[in-house]
């Protein structure tokens, strides 16, 4: 059985077969080039990006390839889930503080947003962001200042925004758990969705041998340091 699918994998590949994969991504569906296209589109001239896609469907290389095709390249990617992003502590992470800010604030520390100045903020799951974290979000995302916790003076943040979901944020607006002017922001800004395995079944020989390639070397490499 595994080597009837082992075959029909490998038969249902779309050659040539290239050992590196274009902008970090793996296959050669239509599905995938259609992603490729939205990337290249998107780099460099958006502000925010909201990629959409099942759980496990690689929305984190999606946002990863926006970064490194843009024009900051070499600049910092930060990556952080929204639903960490709670209560109080909501602004210490985004903002960041100065140092004595609160009890235990020993060192001051730049936040999310001037962590990834000059470069990408990747904030995973933007459907399980706080309520009461959307309106601060949005803020930053259309000023592009921070203030941190204790500080005096604002810093301007020039910062790539690119945010994945997998919920459904139309439902959310409409019963009132999101925040309808951030999904606006987002929603009117590019939208790339990411389409699950089983609809670009053409890729799994490619993935296959993407894998088996990986698991190779690294067990020749594994064997040449034995020797």
């Amino acid at each position: 059985t595994v080597a009837r699918a082992f075959v029909f994998c490998l038969h249902s590949i779309r050659y040539p077969v290239t050992r590196s994969s274009s902008l970090g991504l793996v296959g050669s569906s239509d599905a995938v080039e259609d992603v490729r296209c939205a990337i290249t589109r998107a780099a460099g001239r958006a502000t925010t990006v909201l990629i959409r896609g099942e759980s496990g469907t690689g929305k984190e290389l999606v946002a990863r390839a926006l970064h490194e095709s843009g024009p900051r390249p070499n600049g910092p990617f930060v990556v952080e889930n929204a639903s960490r992003l709670q209560g109080e502590r909501a602004d210490d992470m985004l903002f960041g503080h100065e140092r004595g800010a609160f009890t235990g604030a020993t060192d001051s520390q730049p936040g999310l947003f001037r962590a990834a100045h000059n470069g990408t903020l990747f904030i995973d799951e933007l459907g399980n962001l706080p309520r009461k974290t959307q309106p601060i979000l949005l803020r930053v995302v259309l000023d592009g200042v921070v203030q941190p916790l204790s500080s005096v003076r604002s810093r301007k943040v020039d910062v790539f925004v690119v945010a994945a979901t997998n919920a459904d944020l139309e439902a959310a607006v409409s019963a009132g758990t999101f925040d309808e002017a951030l999904y606006n922001r987002f929603n009117t800004a590019i939208n790339i969705t990411v389409p699950p395995l089983r609809e670009r079944r053409e890729d799994v020989g490619l993935l296959l041998v993407h894998f088996l390639r990986i698991y190779l070397d690294a067990d020749l490499q594994r064997l040449q340091d034995q020797t």
